[in-house]
């Protein structure tokens, strides 16, 4: 039986056997084999067992499916070939171990005892993602307030809100003093 070892940081070592026909692939938990990252799909894609073949199917992915590097909607996937969902690394080894990366290789997990520069657990962190405004650098440059641009458009004009206010304080005097006389007309009986 073949199984997914995924490799990257944070997920490393963890296994997926392919024990089914069709396994989806995704980030939320309606998913055969889910993957909490942000940069996997909802339902990222499918492992389909075929014979003696595991294809690959992208369902639209946000960040794509990829096999060695290269983009795929639809592949098959062999032994100790890297797949990789959105940033999540992995790659298929057969029940034995068959199709393991040599240690050292990049996505293999590192020999036992052998030292090597380990990154930060960044997996629980929030990522942005920058759509324009103010870059870090600026901010740490200068530590002051952004210059924005002015336009064409000018401040709203505080006599208009005062107009406003005095016609609608108006109004309400003259619905109060007009009920007051038409509840003191009422109560007074016609001769």
């Amino acid at each position: 039986m073949s199984k997914i070892v995924l490799t990257s940081e944070g997920f490393a070592g963890r296994v997926y056997e392919l024990s089914v026909e069709k396994t989806t692939v995704g980030r939320v938990e309606d998913n055969a084999f889910q993957i909490a990252e942000p940069s996997v799909s909802s339902h990222h894609a499918e492992i389909i067992l075929k014979g003696n073949d595991v294809v690959i199917k992208d369902l639209n992915s946000t960040n794509g499916t990829f096999i060695n590097g290269e983009k795929i909607t639809e592949a098959v996937l062999k032994f100790g070939q890297t797949l990789k969902f959105g940033s999540v690394e992995m790659h298929l080894e057969g029940k034995d171990g068959a199709g393991a990366p040599p240690a050292g290789a990049k996505g293999a997990p590192a020999a036992a005892g052998a030292s090597a520069a380990k990154k930060p657990d960044t997996s629980g962190q929030t990522r942005v993602i920058q759509r324009g405004g103010i870059k870090l650098n600026e901010l740490q440059e200068g530590n002051q307030a952004p210059k924005f641009q002015t336009t064409a458009f000018s401040k709203k004009s505080n006599k208009t809100t005062i107009i406003f206010i005095s016609v609608a304080v108006v109004l309400v005097l003259a619905i109060v003093i007009f009920l007051a006389i038409a509840y003191s007309s009422a109560g007074t009986p016609q001769q």
